[in-house]
């Protein structure tokens, strides 16, 4: 089993036992070539005595996600980097590199295309972008908010931006995509804060109300400094529903240091572990793995990470498994739940300033 032989699986169609099984053949042979191409990886390795085979996922050694704001973690050449991805943060906080050359580039936006095909099927659709055009500032050095917007993009068939340069609702220019491409569904993606700081708080304030109803919207990037003004799942999705009639509303998890291997929810609201990633809950007192049910850390598993050793890391957040192969709709796999960020982190994202 090699990535491509994964990448034709079923999203969500493989049940925990299978995937494990898989996921340690392919993590063996990740990790030794992680060791083999990056020095610093090696360093860790040896450091800490791991294992080089693994019986189990728990096995495998993780990264702290922080690491990758200190440190240059790059299994690839130089004159091999394609693409380089920064994580979010405010202008006084370090942010996370991570270094892609154009295979691993491609296989994170086929990932994207397979776990995306579970909501809207495999044609490509319209897509309207709730952002600015600003985002894209540099082709080279993406921000993880331009890199969402990106791999989203090559979903779509044709895109417009909400937003103008100033971060005004373009209202006109939306009805005139909305008129344009009248039929069928239209994707809609954005980051949660935002889209409702710059969409829905300016449809409410203005009485108005914008037909959305053909429209899947997708979101991430939780509210993190924004959290005073946070609402409920439940209320994010009624009062959107409310201005703009958009009923098919999906949060989803995911991050720059594993870009492309997102945690999908479902229509039962729980976040779903695709074929292609997988999730531990850890306890932070001794890093065990904790229970069904119980909170800890969460830990993102994925082999797409070929061109830096991001292919397991504990990150920085709370959560909590909620049940294995047995979601009411239909998924296989792990399904969680974010619970909140770790105390002692710092706190950004995607969605927390619009100048990220």
């Amino acid at each position: 089993m090699d990535y491509d032989e994964l990448l034709n699986q079923p999203p969500f169609g493989i049940d925990q036992q299978t995937k494990e099984a898989w996921y340690c053949e392919l993590f063996e042979k990740l990790t030794k070539e992680h060791k083999k191409r990056c020095k610093k990886y090696e360093y860790f390795l040896e450091a800490f005595d791991h294992k080089e085979t693994f019986k189990t996922i728990e096995e495998i050694p993780m990264l702290p996600v922080g690491l990758f704001k200190k440190q240059e973690l790059k299994s690839i050449k130089e004159e091999d980097i394609f693409k380089t991805i920064t994580s979010s943060g405010t202008s006084d906080q370090q942010v996370s590199k991570i270094y892609l050359d154009q295979k691993n580039a491609a296989d994170q936006q086929r990932t994207l295309a397979k776990i995306m095909e579970e909501v809207i099927g495999k044609k490509r659709v319209p897509m309207l972008i709730m952002d600015s055009p600003n985002v894209f500032k540099d082709r080279k050095m993406f921000s993880a908010r331009g890199a969402g917007i990106l791999g989203f993009s090559i979903l779509s068939s044709r895109r417009q931006f909400a937003f103008d340069q100033d971060m005004n609702l373009d209202i006109k220019g939306i009805e005139a995509f909305l008129k344009k491409y009248h039929e069928g569904p239209i994707l809609i993606f954005g980051f949660t804060y935002m889209i409702w700081e710059y969409f829905y708080k300016t449809l409410k304030k203005n009485n108005q109300h914008m037909d959305l109803s053909r429209g899947i919207l997708i979101h991430g990037g939780g509210w993190k400094k924004m959290q005073k003004e946070a609402v409920s799942p439940k209320k994010y999705k009624e009062e959107i529903w409310k201005v703009s009639g958009i009923q098919k509303i999906y949060d989803y998890y995911g991050m720059a240091e594993q870009i492309g291997c997102i945690y999908l929810e479902c229509d039962e609201g729980h976040l779903h572990a695709s074929t292609f990633s997988d999730i531990l809950i850890r306890d932070m007192k001794d890093f065990s793995v904790c229970e069904i049910g119980k909170e800890g850390c969460i830990e993102v598993l994925s082999p797409a990470a070929t061109a830096y050793p991001g292919h397991a890391i504990l990150t920085e957040d709370q959560g909590i498994l909620l049940g294995i192969d047995d979601c009411p709709c239909g998924r296989k796999g792990k399904y969680f739940q974010v619970t909140g960020r770790m105390k002692h982190t710092e706190i950004r994202g995607c969605s927390d300033t619009y100048g990220a």
